[in-house]
């Protein structure tokens, strides 16, 4: 693969492949089969998809993106055995600390160079992530952006599990970023309460106007039952604000270029 060329691969849920500059990064493992159901404390959420691609066949990754590991939907029991094969594990600081091993938390703003073995080096930098209302605390969660250590032309962003609020609005102003990828769905848990959890359809809208050059690539809108958004109600969201042609939408199992 072409040493600029970003291929993606949609695992399911949370979980994609991307390759970039001789790297292959995971972002929120989860391969358990469906119709699992997952209680953290009151909240009992229901697995209703499976992953496209099994661990085992998923080849080397290099690094792991975690935008939270405490959360089944993020992480579940699968997923977690599968960091203990990947080489670095990067999550917020309070999730570093509960995996310990080879993970590494970052607070917002702060980066990290992973080398890798053709002389290339990424960097990878924790962004702000909000899990719900600003009054409102789910534990600690991360973003990403990565790019290459020798300049952040054509960065790649990773929302984790966030809605739109004024720190996603300040990576758009820090990064030139060509990719967004959204954790998406409008997730809603009725017993924490009848907010959205993740970005809805009209926070997609709003980062796609502020990350404005970049390709918008939906994620974690599918596979649970908390999600109250599908990609239908997505779509005609961009549809509607004129965006259709900025939106990229991955098939399960099947590598796509960004």
């Amino acid at each position: 693969m072409e040493r600029e060329r970003l291929q993606a691969t949609y695992v399911g849920g949370p979980t994609a492949l991307f390759e970039w500059c001789g790297f292959r990064l995971l972002t929120d493992p989860t391969f358990d089969p469906p119709g699992g159901k997952y209680e953290n404390g009151p909240v009992v959420l229901e697995k209703t998809i499976g992953p496209a691609i099994a661990p085992e066949t998923l080849g080397h990754v290099d690094c792991v993106l975690l935008s939270h590991d405490h959360h089944l939907d993020n992480l579940d029991h699968s997923g977690r055995n599968f960091l203990a094969g990947v080489p670095h594990v990067i999550t917020t600081v309070e999730g570093a600390g509960r995996l310990g091993g080879n993970a590494v938390g970052l607070f917002p703003w702060q980066s990290i160079e992973i080398p890798g073995a053709d002389g290339q080096v990424l960097r990878i930098t924790g962004t702000p992530a909000q899990h719900g209302p600003a009054n409102f605390s789910r534990g600690a969660v991360t973003g990403f952006v990565v790019a290459r250590a020798d300049g952040p032309e054509g960065a790649a962003y990773l929302s984790g599990d966030t809605v739109w609020f004024d720190g996603v609005a300040e990576v758009a102003q820090r990064f030139p970023i060509r990719m967004a990828v959204l954790f998406m769905g409008a997730a809603r848990v009725p017993v924490v309460g009848p907010f959205a959890l993740t970005m809805t359809a009209d926070d997609g809208v709003r980062a796609a106007h502020a990350f404005s050059e970049a390709t918008i690539v939906p994620i974690h809108y599918e596979g649970w039952k908390h999600f109250s958004e599908s990609r239908d109600v997505i779509s005609r969201a961009f549809e509607g604000a004129g965006l259709s042609g900025r939106i990229r939408w991955m098939r399960a199992g099947t590598a796509i270029d960004v």
